[in-house]
Order: C-alpha cells, then sequence, then structure tokens
C-alpha cells in the first residue's frame, strides 16, 4: 500500500477481502467514519455553530450531557442505522439498546459506541473523541439486550476517532491497528500511520492522580515507583500526562507508547471500576493488543470478560506491555500477600514537630 494515497475504502477492500461478509463489514465502517466526519465538523465549529455547554437532561450513567454528547450520538445512529448492515446499536447516552426502525432492514452486526469520549473538553478546545466496536449477529429475530453482552474476544472490528489538531480514524479488524488522516479538502480519510507499534517497555504513565488517596496498593506501589524516578527501583525517570479524554490518552500510546490506568479505587465502592466494558474497555484494549501492547484489569485481561451488563464498569490499565505486566503482577502480589508493605510518600506525616525515633 502506497502511504499517503491509500483511502480508507481501498484500505478495507485490501484487508477484508477473505473474511466472511467483508463487503457488509467494510460498507459498516465507511458509514461510521461518515458519521466521523460529521462529528469533526461540529467539534471543529464548537461555539461557531453554537454546539458547546451543557443541556438540562443526564444520561443513563448519571452524567450531565453536554450538547454534543447528544449530537453525535444522532450523528451516528443517522450514518448507520439504514443500511441493512445493523441488526441494532447500544450507545453510552440510552439506557437500553437501539432498534433498527421497521422500515430499514436489518443486518448481522451490532454496534456498540461512545458517541464523545472526554465531553467535558470541548467546553476548553481540548481533545475528544468517539470509540466503537462491532459484534456480530447471527439470529434471525432483532437483537435482544442479551445478544450484545459478548467478550471483547467476539469483537470483529473496533476503532476510535479523535478530533484534535487533525481527525484521525484509528482502527482494527484483527490484522493489526492502522491509522488514518482526515484529509479535509478532499474528504476521505487516508492511511497515514499503518500498523501501529506500542513499545513494550515505556517510561509515561497516565493517570488521575486525585484519586490517589483511594487507590488499591498495588496501584499506589507502582505510581510511587514511577515519581521516584532515578533515585529509586525503577532506575529512571518517569514523565506523567493525562488528559482526561480516555481516546486521547491511548492515541498517544499508540503513537509513542505508555501506560494507561483507571483503575478500581475505594472512592465509589458500589462500582468495581469507571470505564464500560463494552463500548470503551473492550475496543480500546483490542486496539492495544493488536499493535503489541497490553490491556488487563491487573487481574484478568479485559477481552476475556463475561459481560453482564450493557453499561458494565470495569477497571482498565493498558498500554506497553512489561508495564501492564508489571502492574500484574504487583496485584498478585497483594492479592496472596506477598507483596512487602507499602506506604505511598504521597501520605505520610508532614510535620516539622514529627516525634524522632529512639536511637
Amino acid at each position: 500500500m502506497h502511504l499517503g494515497r491509500t483511502t480508507l475504502s481501498k484500505f478495507l477492500i485490501q484487508q477484508l477481502h477473505d473474511m466472511p461478509d467483508a463487503s457488509d463489514l467494510g460498507a459498516l465502517l465507511v458509514d461510521v467514519a461518515a458519521a466521523v466526519k460529521a462529528i469533526a465538523a461540529m467539534t471543529a465549529k464548537g461555539a461557531l455553530g453554537a454546539y458547546l455547554g451543557a443541556i438540562d437532561n443526564e444520561n443513563v450513567q448519571g452524567e450531565q450531557q453536554k450538547k454534543l454528547d447528544v449530537l453525535a450520538d444522532e450523528a451516528i445512529v443517522r450514518s448507520c442505522e439504514w443500511g441493512g448492515l445493523l441488526a441494532g446499536l447500544a450507545s453510552e447516552e440510552h439506557e437500553h439498546p437501539l432498534p433498527i426502525p421497521a422500515e430499514f432492514s436489518r443486518g448481522r452486526y451490532l454496534l456498540v459506541y461512545d458517541p464523545l469520549d472526554g465531553s467535558s473538553n470541548t467546553d476548553v478546545n481540548a481533545s475528544v473523541g468517539s470509540i466503537f466496536s462491532v459484534l456480530r449477529h447471527d439470529g434471525e429475530a432483532a437483537p435482544a439486550e442479551a445478544d450484545y453482552l459478548q467478550p471483547g474476544s467476539r469483537q470483529v472490528a473496533a476503532g476510535y476517532a479523535i478530533y484534535g489538531p487533525a481527525t484521525m480514524l484509528v482502527l482494527t479488524v484483527g490484522r493489526g491497528t492502522h491509522g488514518f488522516t482526515l484529509d479535509r479538502e478532499i474528504g476521505n480519510f487516508i492511511l497515514t500511520h499503518p500498523d501501529l507499534t506500542i513499545p513494550e517497555d515505556s517510561s509515561e504513565f497516565a493517570i488521575n492522580t486525585s484519586n490517589a488517596r483511594f487507590w488499591e496498593p498495588p496501584v499506589a506501589r507502582y505510581i510511587a515507583e514511577c515519581q521516584a524516578g532515578r533515585a529509586g527501583e525503577r532506575g529512571r525517570d518517569f514523565n506523567t500526562r493525562w488528559i482526561a479524554c480516555m481516546v486521547a490518552d491511548t492515541h498517544r500510546i499508540l503513537m509513542r507508547g505508555g501506560v494507561y490506568l483507571y483503575p478500581r479505587d475505594t472512592k465509589d465502592p458500589t462500582k468495581a471500576g469507571r470505564l464500560r466494558l463494552m463500548y470503551e474497555a473492550n475496543p480500546m484494549a483490542w486496539l492495544v493488543e493488536q499493535a503489541g501492547g497490553s490491556a488487563s484489569t491487573g487481574r484478568a485481561r479485559i477481552m476475556d470478560l463475561a459481560p453482564d451488563g450493557l453499561h458494565q464498569r470495569v477497571p482498565l490499565i493498558l498500554g506497553s506491555r512489561h508495564e501492564v505486566e508489571r502492574i500484574e503482577r504487583y496485584h498478585a502480589e497483594h492479592d496472596r500477600g506477598t507483596d512487602q508493605p507499602f506506604e505511598s510518600p504521597l501520605f505520610n506525616e508532614r510535620s516539622l514537630y514529627r516525634a524522632q525515633q529512639p536511637a
């Protein structure tokens, strides 16, 4: 393939030529790409299009919706529901799956998606994105919610779009992870980043440190080692990055390596994690694995999890393979009780009058 000349459509023809239902899957991904272009146009206009700000409504997650959350969701539905390729859709913004309207024929695929990840960034003109996962539906009847609850290992396509200085679409169909950049002049996605590869080792991590007091000991141990830098056990300095948009943080890892953590914590004991398995963790896990990285809860491979609900939340740790494996090892040692007693230096007593220890 000639870099810079290969369009998304041409790439999909080449990638999918020997797969079952190749033309249907390719056509669905082109429909998703059309929705991405529409969302990119809205995010680019921002306040000029009166697209910014919140609306007086919460989604099923109990989160305040932004105007762009709703508009992005509508763009994906409008682009994908009519083509006879989908049996149904499921979105972060809706409690239950969306059926295909009676006037349209049903296809063999299910689309689950987060229409606008990091939407709180829109008001400050920072990067946001969209995430999607494609599953197969083999039944003749309209899919029930249970039909969506497939492990990540059964995905047939997954990807995300990032709306930054350039709009990029990054996807996998199980044959590597590939990045396309939107050429706004011709309106096509062009292959610019073929066969993305994540380095096995890294000196960069992304985590929301405002939650540090709620972390489990294995996570606190790992972050403390990174922060200790070359004077600590790791023997090298680390950089920290946090964009508050999973798409943007994962995109950085795909471009140059690193590890992203949104771990289980004790802030809300009723939630096993923060990120949604079906349309956030699973598609990102597959993209990262296809690029040579790893994705885990800290205790299990993300793609092996059996979903128990459409909006199920899970912990997520993904990125450079050796870093993820180290964090998994720390979780295993903690669960066995074989880890070393750990106290985070972030929360040790600080006082000019700290009691002196006896000699």
